[in-house]
């Protein structure tokens, strides 16, 4: 398991710039992952639209570029008892990585 100083903080971006979330994670993948399950979950994945998902890692002027999507599912049957019925699932795909001028 990874150990805090590990972590990495990433600024969920909008289209102008503002910083609306932070994530965390070992990787920027693994924030994004994060990201993509607060969006509004599809039916299922195959009808899910993705949606852009700009990721800036705090202390960097790296923005990590993933097209993200989420889609309900029914609970495992092995669940715990305080799981609710649908969970929601999400998935990234990695698009690119772009360099800011200026935070």
């Amino acid at each position: 398991m990874a150990r805090d100083k590990d972590k990495r903080n990433f600024a969920l971006r909008t289209q102008d710039g503002d910083e609306t979330s932070v994530f965390s994670g070992g990787t920027p993948r693994q924030a994004a992952l994060k990201a993509a399950r607060r969006l509004d979950p599809a039916t299922s994945e195959d009808d899910a639209d993705p949606e852009e998902l700009r990721l800036r890692e705090k202390g960097t002027h790296k923005v990590h570029i993933y097209e993200g999507w989420a889609w309900e599912e029914e609970a495992p049957d092995d669940k715990p008892g305080w799981m609710p019925g649908d969970i929601t699932k999400g998935n990234v795909s990695k698009e690119g990585v772009e360099h800011l001028d200026e935070i």
